[in-house]
């Protein structure tokens, strides 16, 4: 039996109770791994880039992105440190990062 990460959603609650709305917000998600979290917010943000070094997580996210969410969510393989934007965003979410 595969294991379910929060299945009872406390920790959606909890970072829609931290954040307030992402209607709108542009989000840049640091360490997104597979895309969990990315999923619960996405729907909501206007634009969010996702930033993870490691290829094979990224590469789940990729494939498991749903199809309403591919022109809004972009996925990018690559550390903090050598991330570069010249985008501002309203919100950076670090989650299961450290």
């Amino acid at each position: 039996m595969p294991v379910r990460l929060d299945p009872e959603e406390f920790e959606t609650g909890a970072l829609f109770e931290a954040v307030g709305a992402f209607a709108g917000q542009h989000v840049l998600e640091i360490g997104c791994g597979d895309g969990r979290l990315t999923w619960r917010y996405a729907d909501d943000a206007a634009r969010v880039i996702a930033i993870d070094p490691d290829p094979a997580r990224l590469a789940r996210a990729v494939a498991a992105c749903p199809p309403r969410l591919r022109n809004r969510v972009e996925f990018r393989m690559e550390s903090l440190q050598s991330f570069a934007s010249g985008a501002g965003f309203d919100l950076v979410i670090l989650a299961w990062s450290l």
